[in-house]
């Protein structure tokens, strides 16, 4: 069985025990949250597609961890004018273990 959930504005393809990096969540390390944007469920005959959510539907995980993203440069030039700047940006983000999908 797979969702098709909606979190920090954009969609996953989520399946039970898949490990997801999502943006950052409001929760402690080994809490369970419930994500509850849910646009499609299948895996069993036909899928259930939301308008825009699946009623009922819900994606249960556990926070494995709260980290940091991997470095993104951002790099400004404009020629002969001597004007140079060079900022790092890391995106916070939450990694989850999908332990259970309700179809609704």
């Amino acid at each position: 069985m797979y969702a098709v959930i909606r979190t920090g504005g954009k969609q996953y393809r989520v399946a039970e025990n898949q490990v997801l990096f999502v943006e950052k969540l409001d929760a402690e390390v080994g809490s369970t949250v419930a994500l509850d944007q849910v646009l499609m469920v299948g895996g069993e005959g036909e899928p259930k597609v939301g308008h825009p959510f699946v009623e009922g539907a819900r994606v249960e995980a556990t926070v494995l961890d709260q980290i940091k993203g991997p470095k993104v440069v951002v790099f400004k030039k404009k020629r002969r004018k001597n004007y140079r700047r060079k900022r790092g940006h890391r995106q916070l983000q939450t990694v989850l273990r999908v332990t259970r999908i309700v179809a609704g």
